[in-house]
């Protein structure tokens, strides 16, 4: 959850059946707007690429159907023409800035600077300052650092620009970070302090967020619809330069663009606005509801935008929406099965109907159109049991009677059950980042202390019926996580200010954050005392966590390429290999080695080419092993998160420094197997260079060793 047409493809040469696709270098330039996409026989002209906010293939109730289930329009499009990859990941920390971005580069947070959530703490002078995870590309942190920073230390290289050079506009809508994500320091950022749009943030702001927020079109060079309106799209740390190249930022220049008539229009014939008094036309919020993201997204395509990414957000939160069961004006989080959640879905579905109608009738489908589709993260349900039990949701609305994320303030909790009062800050979140005041050291007795403290603390699951009609005490920690964990998880940045002490990764049904009060709670001989269910009315789906059903979510790919395998559970396979699989079929490349690998298993053998083809076995087995080893929530990561790392950091010292130094061990085989690996998968990718059948197999060989050296 967030805080806070026509085509222009130019002519190429055709290529011969079973050839593998050209792949454009990364330093070419457009020409005349004009989109050279490289795919196999030119039949991609277009991408369509959105990304979902907690929407689940899983049902959180097995009588209830679940979220894709309840939008046929769109799961049958999926399973009926392409792939839909049902063994699917996040990274972690598993949040809706994090896995966007992850899922925009394909690499991990370690190389693009926003491992931690929708938010992460920066020390200064001891202090930590928290610092937004939704920031413009290019701008810089509290510390001056970039938000989004590489391990140059520099701006990492931008999504749109393997496209934009290639001649292709490139249009977001509420998607994380290639937009104005803020009035105030992105305005500034790109036009200056001193510009007109700054003036306008600063006499009337919400007319600017309407006007600048959410929206904008990358614009390939000498782009017909970037002649008016355009700024400067300027990326300095880009490799190979980036220069010359122009944006339309926001609703009030993208607007005059793609619908010169008047207002963007949702699917439903809405104009597309805020919530002021009178509204103002433009970007909705960064909640849009499928009608607002896919009818803005739509337009972009007609006006000869090929490429776009969009962002819709989750429906278990009332969106507002006029709809039978809703309120539109009450805030309400629904439980699974409940009236307002079945008929937001069902609003949710029409509008996908709609969108698939218009393109089609547009001449954008499934034949010369690449649709990914996955969701951020999956979310866990805080609640108790529904009413009546056998509730389908459909026949038989659910209701209950306890429903709401148990909230915990870290700060007295210490202090009730530790006496502990050093000061320190988290991210809030059930897997909140602890920033200890003073930025201790690993083995520093203050951080050394907090880390037992975590280990042990407890707490009280209102809505977790275990042990009781009142709920349970349980210990708060499922999961620990010091440096050496992170390092293994790619959560450590080039900028050491920004990396935690340690991570506690808690209860999913539990919500933590610390407010700095050391009051201790009343009765202090009791966890309840600390903890209080927020009700019907607040948050009750909690992600950041590690456990399946948070960290398991789902991709769906239909298009030139793309096989029709319908439901496909096989392949592990987590957001960092949408990146690569996209530029893959599109025949692009990047500027940089990513994380992800294709998923050569979903593509025909004339996309995935000969190289991906020949060995097909030993490198299907070689990527399984890679990503055993490598994702965060592989089998690798698991292991040493709640085994290793967990006993070290509440251990005793010796404990601790002998178990850290395993981890720091084993991480460092990792990265010496793992880098082998994805360099011969992307060669294969990327470069037509087939594999080495003997040194793969002797990859995959010390992959199973390390896996066995862990218990």
């Amino acid at each position: 959850m967030r805080n806070l047409g026509s085509t222009a493809a130019g002519a190429l040469v055709a290529l011969s059946l079973g050839a593998a696709p050209a792949l454009a270098a990364g330093n070419g330039g457009g020409q005349s707007g004009l989109c050279h996409l490289q795919s196999l026989g030119n039949k991609i002209q277009h991408v369509v690429h959105l990304q979902f906010d907690n929407v689940h293939f899983r049902r959180d109730n097995p009588n209830v159907p679940s979220d894709l289930e309840q939008m046929p329009h769109l799961l049958n499009f999926l399973k009926g023409n392409g792939t839909l990859f049902t063994n699917h990941h996040t990274p972690l920390i598993s949040h809706t800035a994090a896995d966007i971005l992850t899922t925009l580069t394909g690499v991990y947070g370690e190389k693009m600077g926003v491992p931690i959530g929708n938010s992460f703490g920066i020390f200064q002078n001891g202090v930590a300052q928290f610092q937004a995870s939704f920031a413009y590309w290019t701008d810089p942190a509290l510390n001056g650092v970039p938000v989004m920073v590489d391990q140059r230390g520099k701006v990492h290289p931008a999504p749109w620009v393997p496209f934009t050079r290639a001649g292709c506009d490139v249009g977001g809508f509420s998607t994380a970070n290639i937009e104005f994500e803020n009035v105030a320091g992105d305005i500034n950022n790109v036009f200056g302090p001193n510009s007109p749009q700054a003036m306008e943030a600063a006499s009337n702001k919400n007319k600017a967020i309407a006007d600048f927020e959410g929206i904008a079109v990358h614009c390939a060079k000498s782009s017909p619809l970037c002649a008016k309106n355009a700024g400067p799209d300027v990326l300095n740390d880009e490799p190979g330069g980036y220069v010359g190249f122009t944006a339309l930022y926001g609703n009030a220049n993208v607007q005059p663009q793609i619908s010169p008539g008047g207002p963007v229009k949702d699917l439903d014939g809405n104009i597309i606005a805020d919530n002021s008094t009178p509204p103002n036309p433009g970007f909705p919020g960064f909640s849009p509801t499928a009608s607002q993201s896919l009818g803005y997204v739509a337009t972009m395509l007609e006006a000869g935008v090929p490429v776009v990414y969009l962002y819709i957000a989750d429906a278990h939160d009332n969106r507002g929406q006029a709809i039978s069961g809703v309120d539109p004006k009450v805030e309400a989080t629904f439980g699974p099965g409940e009236q307002g959640y079945v008929n937001q879905l069902a609003v949710y579905d029409r509008a996908f109907d709609k969108f698939f109608t218009r393109l089609e009738q547009d001449g954008i489908t499934k034949e010369n159109t690449l649709f990914v589709v996955t969701a951020d993260e999956n979310d866990h349900f805080a609640g108790g049991p529904p009413s009546p039990a056998n509730c389908d949701g459909v026949e038989v609305p659910c209701t209950y009677a306890k429903i709401g994320e148990i909230d915990g303030d870290l700060s007295r909790v210490f202090a009730t059950e530790f006496n502990e009062v050093t000061p320190f800050r988290v991210h809030s979140d059930d897997a909140p980042t602890f920033y200890i005041q003073g930025n201790p050291g690993q083995t520093d007795a203050a951080t050394r202390r907090f880390e037992q403290e975590a280990g042990q603390a407890l707490g009280f699951d209102a809505v977790d019926l275990s042990q009781g009609p009142n709920g349970s005490t349980n210990r708060l920690a499922q999961a620990l996580a010091d440096q050496s964990e992170q390092d293994l998880l790619h959560m450590i940045t080039s900028d050491p200010a920004r990396t935690p002490n340690f991570i506690l990764f808690g209860n999913p049904d539990y919500f933590l954050s610390a407010s700095g009060k050391t009051t201790p709670c009343t009765p202090a001989n009791n966890a309840a005392s600390c903890f209080t269910e927020e009700g019907p009315k607040g948050f009750a789906w909690n992600h950041g966590d590690y456990q399946n059903d948070i960290v398991q979510t789902w991709l769906g790919m239909v298009g030139p390429g793309v096989q029709p395998l319908g439901e496909f559970g096989s392949v592990f396979s987590d957001h960092t290999d949408i990146r690569p699989t996209i530029l893959r079929l599109v025949g692009l490349k990047d500027d940089y080695a990513h994380d992800g690998r294709v998923l050569f298993e979903a593509l025909n053998h004339e996309a995935a080419g000969g190289s991906l083809r020949a060995h097909q076995d030993v490198l299907s087995e070689l990527a399984a092993m890679y990503k055993a080893i490598n994702a965060p929530v592989g089998e690798l990561g698991l292991r040493t998160l709640t085994g290793i790392s967990t006993t070290a950091t509440s251990g005793n010292d010796a404990t601790y420094a002998a178990l850290s130094a395993q981890i720091k061990a084993i991480t460092a085989k990792r990265n010496q197997i793992a880098g082998q690996m994805i360099a011969m998968l992307e060669a294969a990718a990327f470069d037509n260079q087939p594999i080495d059948e003997a040194a793969a197999a002797s990859l995959i060989r010390q992959a199973h060793d390390l896996l066995a050296s862990v218990p």
